[in-house]
């Protein structure tokens, strides 16, 4: 039974996901995930993050589906599902504490490269979107967080900046379905944290609807270094302290 102090902080962490997302168009689970597996648990916490991020972007998917290049994301969509369960798996069984460890991890490896701004030339074939599907649904399963390496990729892949976010908006919202359908597989699917995510969506939705508002008054730029940075700093205590 979570204390009103753990509900509390929860709901802040979630607001801060939500405003980081509003503003950048990611970071949400990257920054839910490793702090609410420090609160309550990490399959707890993967259940949140991917039922939170699953659900946000619906409303909008009807209006960006029609400029999607499905002919991209179909083959990284369906990795990502068929690769999902191999997450939950991991999930299921890893001892908790090298879960949050491997969390942290990915957190902190992906907002490293984003951070610098390394450049990966991304390979157009078919059998190079189901690698990068297969690795995404392999994390989305384990840590909520599959969207990076395929930020990654279609950032590398030179499309128009209204294709590549309504592409990282569908993908979003299928990995983290592909996340669920996984943790129900897997049995990790807690009635009880469903209940805590349903009364935290009106937080993230509201705090990612001001995010939206806030974008057009913050330099983008300095704010997703910033961002970055507080997940890599984020990342390392949890490193050193799990």
């Amino acid at each position: 039974m979570m204390s009103t102090v753990d509900i509390l902080i929860s709901a802040l962490i979630v607001c801060l996901a939500g405003v980081v997302r509003g503003v950048t168009g990611f970071g949400g689970a990257m920054i839910m995930s490793p702090l609410l597996a420090l609160l309550i648990g990490p399959q707890a916490a993967v259940l949140t993050a991917l039922l939170l991020e699953g659900f946000a972007p619906l409303p909008l998917l009807p209006a960006i589906a029609r400029i999607v290049n499905w002919k991209v994301m179909r083959p990284i969509i369906t990795a990502a599902f068929v690769a999902a369960p191999i997450g939950g798996l991991l999930l299921a069984h890893v001892e908790a504490n090298l879960m949050r460890k491997a969390i942290a991890v990915v957190v902190l490896s992906f907002a490293l490269i984003m951070f610098f701004g390394v450049q990966i030339r991304a390979r157009t074939s078919n059998s190079a979107r189901i690698v990068v599907g297969g690795i995404g649904g392999i994390l989305v399963g384990a840590t909520s967080m599959g969207g990076p390496p395929v930020i990654l990729y279609l950032m590398a892949s030179g499309e128009s900046l209204p294709v590549l976010r309504a592409n990282l908006m569908v993908y979003v919202a299928a990995a983290s379905f592909a996340g669920l359908a996984a943790m129900g597989i897997t049995s990790v699917l807690d009635p009880k944290t469903v209940l805590m995510a349903m009364a935290l969506a009106p937080v993230y939705l509201a705090s990612a609807w001001l995010g939206g508002r806030l974008f057009r008054h913050v330099n983008e730029r300095l704010f997703r270094r910033v961002t970055l940075l507080l997940l890599i700093t984020v990342s390392a205590v949890i490193l050193i302290a799990a």
